[in-house]
């Protein structure tokens, strides 16, 4: 099994990623695994369509990808 090493990592994240390794009952490290692993397991990226609140429904039947490739064009 590997061993992975963090340098830099801000004291801020670190103490809130302990907080939350605590409130689930696991080491820093296992946590660290099982967010890496929930993350690294989706099929597809995460779209705007899934945001939950107001805005979602002016996004239907919009593709969010070309939106913002047509916005930083016009940037020019």
């Amino acid at each position: 099994m590997a061993t992975l090493n963090i340098k830099n990592l801000p004291d801020p994240l670190y103490e809130s990623l302990k907080l939350r390794a605590e409130s689930q009952h696991r080491s820093v490290a296992q946590e660290v695994t099982h967010i890496l692993s929930e993350v690294l397991a989706r099929d597809e990226p995460l779209s705007i369509l899934d945001l939950r609140g107001l805005g979602k429904e002016l996004w239907a039947g919009m593709d969010a990808t070309q939106h913002v490739a047509d916005e930083r064009g016009s940037w020019d």
